[in-house]
């Protein structure tokens, strides 16, 4: 009997750690990009080019995507159904500023649900653009308790540096 309170208090313990953590997440990681913040908007605001910079393009290029609304800005849909390492989802852009924003609304929908914003700041620095990558969103109790086991800056922030890196080889490339 004294084992099984003791087990249940641990749990317990545990559920009200794992409630205290915090509700929202932020991930950003940015890169310095030698081209005019137009050219970099160009590659982000289209999502017909992504397949040429993402990250998760390069885990699985045999991914099915499609597009849905107009080529490219606000309303422009991007959809994907990948292997187990790039899931299922749609990404649709929600805000969309020549030059200096893309913001976009990411629904998740395999190997988790989950709706979260990402948004590409564009700002000018040093004869370049400053981009600035961030996803955005909330965590569940699930949530919470699965950034117990995983970190999901760095998980995620690596694949982020990879898609800035791809997307600066590509940008810079441009202008030559």
């Amino acid at each position: 009997m004294t084992l099984l309170i003791f087990a249940v208090l641990i749990l317990a313990g545990l559920a009200v750690f794992i409630a205290s953590r915090p509700a929202e997440f932020r991930i950003e990681r940015s890169a310095l990009i030698q081209a005019a913040p137009e050219a970099v908007f160009a590659w982000v605001n289209d999502f017909h080019r992504w397949h040429q910079w993402s990250p998760w393009a390069k885990r699985d290029p045999a991914m099915q995507v499609s597009y849905e609304g107009p080529a490219s800005g606000v309303g422009a849909i991007y959809r994907w159904l990948g292997n187990r390492e790039v899931g299922e989802g749609s990404c649709r852009i929600s805000a969309s500023q020549p030059g200096a924003l893309v913001r976009m609304d990411l629904q998740f929908i395999k190997p988790f649900q989950a709706d979260n914003t990402a948004e590409f700041h564009l700002q000018t620095e040093a004869g370049g653009t400053r981009v600035s990558w961030s996803m955005s969103g909330s965590n569940g109790f699930v949530g919470k308790a699965m950034g117990l086991l995983f970190n999901m800056d760095k998980m995620v922030g690596k694949d982020f540096d990879q898609g800035l890196a791809s997307l600066k080889a590509l940008a810079e490339g441009e202008k030559t």
